[in-house]
């Protein structure tokens, strides 16, 4: 993003384009020597945020900071976040963007407004906001790892930060094409299903009687999708291939596309060494020139890795079909991702594709997106309820 949107796009506005743009990025001399460079706007990734203001330090000479996809610094306790707020008095005026503030909850709102505000509405911490608009609603002992809002707290922080905000739903001001979801099941073959089956067992019964935590959860259900994806990794992290049901799956709808372009995420690495080794012509998407040659209709099955690109490229010109080959329970990061291709400039209906294999975590993860839960909440309440099954014992 910081690479070739930022830029991009200002070459394509009259109003914009006579602005020079430095790009603070590469090895440490050459983000040096950008920032020597006479611009207007110097662009930097958020990697990146440490290492300028440790270099800047009390010299900051910048006017206006513009934070794209905000809600990257939605933890407090993220070094980022930090380190930006060290420095926010220097700041003469803040702008953040972002199209999903609070994916988490409502908490997830507090880090992003002290960049704005340095806690003028929200408060001047963390706790403070917590105590002030929600409840502790799940303990162990005396550690809290789940809070819900207060009545009405909703309402009041939103009328706190209205001042500050603007909202705009792009339906509401764009006509967009249609967004069409299709879900493929496929269906493991018996004696796949009965390694799930005793994989599944196995991983939730270690948990049993333990204090589980959403990290817990998490890799627990990390191993069962990397099954139900046909692969998985042993405990030297070597490849074990399982099945290629979700393979033969792609390659149908490939087949369908009749030509036409396909982006498919995938979710893990052996996820992408499978899609390659099946499909050698593929590209993977890793700089700007994959994205001009998509968008050029140069590439005709783009593999991404939606955490690494599922904010601010424009890739919409490209295609029109989406895969989603693994899934992963990141509501954000599912939003971020199908939002490539249906946004602003999108001429014609997206078709999303979800590869889900019948009877395992796939379902859940699809049941859980389609609810819009709070994913780590959810991933606790989950895991709790399959140690329940496997105890044999009803909800």
């Amino acid at each position: 993003m910081a690479e070739d949107t930022w830029t991009s796009e200002a070459e394509k506005w009259d109003h914009l384009n006579h602005l020079a743009v430095a790009k603070v990025l590469g090895t440490e001399k050459q983000r040096i020597q950008a920032l020597k460079q006479e611009a207007d706007i110097y662009v930097i990734n958020r990697e990146n945020v440490k290492w300028l203001i440790e270099t800047k330090g009390r010299r900051w000479d910048f006017d206006m900071v513009v934070i794209d996809e905000l809600s990257s610094f939605k933890s407090s306790k993220s070094q980022r976040f930090k380190y930006l707020k060290r420095i926010r008095p220097l700041l003469k005026r803040v702008v953040g963007l972002t199209g999903t503030p609070a994916p988490n909850g409502l908490l997830d709102l507090w880090a992003q407004l002290y960049l704005m505000d340095q806690g003028e509405r929200l408060g001047k911490s963390i706790t403070k906001y917590r105590q002030r608009f929600f409840y502790p609603a799940k303990m162990n002992g005396h550690i809290v790892y789940a809070y819900e809002p207060k009545p009405n707290a909703d309402k009041a922080i939103h009328r706190l930060i209205s001042d500050i905000t603007v909202s705009m739903k792009a339906e509401d001001y764009l006509k967009l094409p249609d967004k069409i979801v299709n879900d493929v099941y496929v269906n493991l073959e018996t004696k796949v299903m009965a390694k799930y089956q005793e994989l599944e067992q196995q991983q939730i019964m270690d948990l049993d009687g333990e204090t589980i935590t959403a990290l817990q959860a998490a890799t627990v259900y990390n191993k069962l999708l990397q099954l139900a994806n046909g692969s998985i990794y042993d405990d030297e992290k070597n490849v074990i291939e399982i099945h290629d049901e979700k393979i033969e799956a792609l390659k149908d709808i490939i087949d369908e596309a009749q030509g036409a372009p396909v982006l498919v995420f995938y979710n893990f690495k052996h996820d992408y060494l499978k899609l390659v080794k099946s499909f050698p012509k593929a590209r993977v998407l890793s700089g700007p020139e994959d994205i001009k040659d998509w968008n050029d209709g140069k590439i005709p099955l783009l593999l991404v890795q939606p955490a690494s690109a599922g904010h601010g490229i424009n890739i919409q010109a490209g295609g029109n079909t989406i895969v989603w080959y693994g899934l992963n329970w990141s509501l954000e990061l599912y939003q971020q991702a199908n939002a490539r291709l249906y946004r602003q400039g999108q001429k014609k209906n997206v078709f999303i594709y979800r590869i889900i294999a019948k009877k395992t975590v796939d379902e859940e993860v699809i049941k859980r997106l389609e609810a819009k839960d709070k994913t780590q909440e959810d991933l606790l309440e989950s895991i709790k309820a399959k140690i329940k099954e496997a105890r044999g014992e009803t909800s």
